[in-house]
């Protein structure tokens, strides 16, 4: 259990509810971002990625099915101290005074609605994502066939596969024709759930939205329709049913342990067997979001310090050369900074000689560069193409 966010009774609040949903997904991503990283030296790992729904799928089958079982919730409401409940509605018949009200009870979940929260957690999931990726990739030949047209066949197989077109096969051959009947099923099956995916995803989405604003206003008690269906509702954990949950799994673990049959020898390897799979199961929760929290943080230290490594160094704009130096034969400057150093006049269309910085009047320091392709200060060459008007005298 990490903690628990607040609200007051055993009704959890919006924000628990809501971090116990994400936590699969989140997780989901971090895993997968981990495998990829790890693949890129290990490249046994691309095959799970490769079935990544399926490996997701079969993980969280164990982790979901073993939290079920021994703490009535499911792996991430575990971790926030939430447990499962069937709620069970009585009407009871009071006088016409009275009216007629209504009782809830709460007890411990039946074996009929562990199998089906596994099925709402992981099995629906699992279809729901095979299905988000059905419906990508026939958008995506769809795209791909209003951008190019019908006409282009550079790659047979790409067109095959995304047109819906069935391959060429010979008649006579009866297991090519029971192929071309299998493709041509599969495609009109992807087809169709290309067309329908969108309608029953907004459906989906929608619902989900209204439970959770009624959630959140306390218009009702259940989060989901999902948790309506099964007639569960999810609850806090009060102290005397955490220490019922670690005597509850104590005693279903001795029971698997009376239940071994076999030579001493063989009883000796599957009792251990079975204790390494409990101390695993124990702190795979723990465990899991640990590993990610440290894989993360080690990602974040290692690129921080490649970035550091990596990046241009930064260094400080370099001064200013030094002034050129007045030459002897040169016009010397007048005492006033105003004036030109040609006609000794306050400059008119200020212009600057840029191999050496001075300024001068334009009209002056034009018929000079012109004549003698110089600057008239320090001599230095220059010519009429590197005399540049200023638009303010500095």
């Amino acid at each position: 259990m990490l903690f628990q966010v607040g609200g007051d009774g055993t009704r959890p609040t919006f924000f628990e509810m809501a971090a116990a949903q994400q936590l699969p997904a989140s997780l989901r991503a971090a895993l997968t971002y981990s495998l990829g990283v790890f693949a890129l030296r290990r490249s046994f790992l691309h095959k799970i990625l490769d079935y990544e729904d399926e490996f997701y799928a079969a993980l969280m089958l164990i982790l979901e099915g073993h939290s079920l079982r021994t703490t009535d919730a499911s792996f991430a409401e575990s971790l926030y101290g939430l447990r499962r409940k069937s709620v069970r509605l009585r009407l009871r018949k009071e006088s016409a005074k009275k009216g007629s009200g209504e009782e809830v009870q709460h007890s411990g979940l039946e074996k009929r609605q562990r199998i089906l929260s596994v099925v709402f957690l992981v099995v629906l999931p699992y279809f729901k994502s095979k299905l988000h990726a059905i419906y990508n990739k026939e958008r995506e030949a769809r795209l791909r066939e209003s951008l190019w047209g019908m006409e282009d066949q550079g790659f047979d197989e790409a067109a095959d596969f995304f047109t819906g077109e069935e391959p060429v096969v010979s008649r006579g051959d009866s297991g090519n024709g029971e192929l071309s009947v299998r493709v041509q099923l599969a495609t009109k099956i992807k087809k169709f759930i290309a067309v329908c995916y969108p309608w029953i995803h907004a459906s989906n989405e929608g619902l989900s939205f209204s439970y959770q604003l009624l959630y959140l206003l306390d218009a009702t008690r259940f989060y989901s329709l999902g948790l309506q269906a099964l007639g569960i509702q999810v609850c806090r954990a009060t102290g005397q049913e955490l220490m019922d949950t670690s005597a509850r799994i104590s005693k279903i673990r001795n029971h698997e342990r009376e239940r071994l049959r076999g030579p001493p020898w063989l009883k000796t390897v599957q009792g251990a067997l079975l204790t390494c799979s409990y101390a695993v199961l124990d702190y795979a929760q723990t465990g899991l979001i640990a590993a990610v929290f440290i894989f993360k943080m080690m990602e974040w230290w290692y690129q921080s310090a490649e970035e550091r490594l990596t990046a241009p160094t930064v260094y400080p704009p370099p001064p200013p050369p030094p002034a050129p130096k007045v030459a002897k034969e040169g016009i010397p400057l007048p005492p006033d900074s105003s004036l030109c150093a040609l006609c000794l006049q306050k400059r008119a269309n200020p212009s600057v000689v840029t191999v050496s910085g001075f300024v001068f009047c334009y009209a002056c320091v034009f018929k000079y560069v012109t004549k003698y392709k110089r600057c008239p200060v320090t001599l230095i060459p220059a010519s009429v193409d590197q005399i540049r008007r200023l638009f303010h005298d500095t």
